[in-house]
């Protein structure tokens, strides 16, 4: 029955941080839609932003800021990722290691975003 993510949406202590972080660390696009809600966007996919204590309904049961881990594929090689991290001062928790992506064997890295969400960064791999 499904054929692919549209969107999700990531409860967060604070936008604008939040979007700081995903536009200038990881790329993506901030889009502004509603009445001033705001998404980030890559791809064909969005994340939309609620903010911790004023989400919009429906949301989740119990929205809580942090509790995300999200995998993004990556459109540039691993250690290019790496190197852009490192510069930008953001730590890597964890990689280059070997995982399991929806498709098949992945290099993964590990970061945080400011909410402290599980961020796995990857690309696909021949391992």
């Amino acid at each position: 029955m499904i054929a692919s993510l549209d969107h999700l949406v990531l409860t967060v202590a604070d936008i604008g941080k939040s979007i700081d972080f995903y536009t200038a660390v990881l790329g993506m696009h901030v889009e502004t839609f509603g009445e001033g809600r705001k998404a980030l966007c890559f791809g064909a996919q969005k994340i939309n932003l609620h903010q911790a204590g004023q989400e919009f309904e429906p949301k989740s049961a119990r929205p809580t800021p942090g509790s995300g881990d999200l995998c993004f594929l990556l459109s540039i090689p691993l250690t290019t990722a790496q190197e852009r991290l490192e510069a930008a001062g953001v730590e890597i928790e964890q990689g280059p290691i070997t995982r399991t992506g929806a498709t098949g064997p992945i290099l993964s890295l590990y970061i945080r975003d400011p909410d402290a969400n599980l961020i796995e960064l990857s690309v696909p791999s021949n391992a």
